[in-house]
């Protein structure tokens, strides 16, 4: 019997996963991954909106219980804070807008707790994202695939995955829809079958990122000025990472027409202001690419790609530049590419990888 190690969170997908995993056979273990320090839980506790708080933790270990399998929690909270919430700080007063998911995913769910579940002679691990892996018999490689629910598509959260993590990754939800998956639920009669899904970062539950940095780096951050596209000051901002690239409300600047952040100049510590045109661009370059379907791009390839979770595939180019940097050139200009996200290529319903746009 093939021994599996699921991540659950003490949301309805994890438990289901968990849940078919048993059905099917497979020697099932629940965990929880501890990533806070109990002040940070506690206050996550308040909000009711993460998906670490104690809450969550008691609905994973009563699924387990109900279901008849162990469950265990283990103690990443260091390696959390080193990985994903020190990288959230630095990008953002680098000027990037980070995504905290995909470097959760990338350090902490499919590197450590992989490298534990192996420790422990575990065959799989297994989560509740909604993708699809899958292994291709000509190539002889693992891909990553979209899952059959594209509202709920979380491969742009998982383009980092590499061929030894895919070989042993399990996307028990990968061919089901969300409502199907909440109708097991309540089917088996679990206590999470009708929990709201998280929508925030978990550690930072009240969305409010410049306190949390703030607090989490023990600065003070400077004001600075607004200044146009052509060096004009404009007036005074309130400190450079409460601003993103397209943001527009919550500005304080009256400039007679409609003013957008376009760009973030971190050395003068000057926001730029300037109009919606000016936050089109018809391409991009990544750093840290990962590349499924092959290990490297012997040539420009046509691709479609997104630079944000939400957004629709757009045609593209993808050509490697060099020096471990991979260009993307759009069919047609996008708005508001913003440095720190990601940028993930699809061929159909292959994801062909990703990177950090820079």
């Amino acid at each position: 019997m093939k021994k599996v190690m699921v991540g659950m969170s003490g949301g309805v997908d994890s438990s289901v996963s968990a849940l078919l995993l048993r059905n099917m056979g497979y020697d099932v273990t629940g965990v929880t991954l501890k990533l806070f320090s109990n002040e940070d839980i506690i206050e996550a506790e308040k909000t009711n909106k993460t998906c670490c708080a104690l809450s969550d933790v008691e609905d994973a270990r009563s699924v387990a219980y109900k279901l008849g399998f162990e469950h265990l929690v283990f103690n990443f909270k260091d390696k959390f804070r080193e990985y994903v919430m020190n990288q959230f700080a630095e990008c953002y007063l680098e000027g990037g807008t980070p995504n905290p998911c995909i470097e959760c995913n990338r350090h902490i769910k499919f590197d450590k707790m992989l490298l534990r579940a192996k420790e422990l002679d575990f065959d799989y691990i297994a989560t509740g994202h909604y993708a699809v892996v899958e292994f291709d018999e000509n190539s002889g490689r693992y891909l990553l695939k979209r899952p059959k629910d594209r509202s709920k598509d979380q491969t742009y959260v998982l383009y980092s995955l590499t061929q030894e993590q895919l070989s042993h990754t399990l996307f028990p939800l990968g061919n089901l829809t969300k409502t199907e998956v909440r109708e097991i639920a309540e089917k088996y009669g679990l206590v999470n079958s009708h929990k709201p899904d998280s929508q925030d970062i978990c550690f930072v539950p009240d969305g409010d990122y410049s306190s949390f940095i703030k607090k989490f780096k023990n600065i003070d951050v400077p004001e600075g000025d607004f200044v146009s596209t052509d060096g004009k000051i404009l007036g005074k901002h309130k400190g450079i990472i409460n601003y993103t690239i397209g943001q527009r409300k919550g500005l304080g600047i009256a400039l007679g027409k409609p003013a957008y952040v376009v760009k973030k100049n971190i050395p003068e510590n000057q926001v730029v202001i300037g109009d919606e045109s000016d936050l089109y661009t018809s391409s991009l370059d990544a750093c840290d690419v990962n590349l499924i379907p092959f290990d490297t791009l012997e040539k420009p390839i046509e691709i479609t790609a997104k630079t944000r979770y939400s957004q629709s595939e757009q045609n593209a180019v993808l050509s490697y530049k060099g020096d471990g940097i991979y260009h993307v050139g759009f069919e047609k200009p996008q708005r508001a590419v913003t440095k720190g996200q990601a940028v993930v290529f699809y061929d159909g319903d292959i994801v062909v990888g990703g990177g950090t746009i820079i």
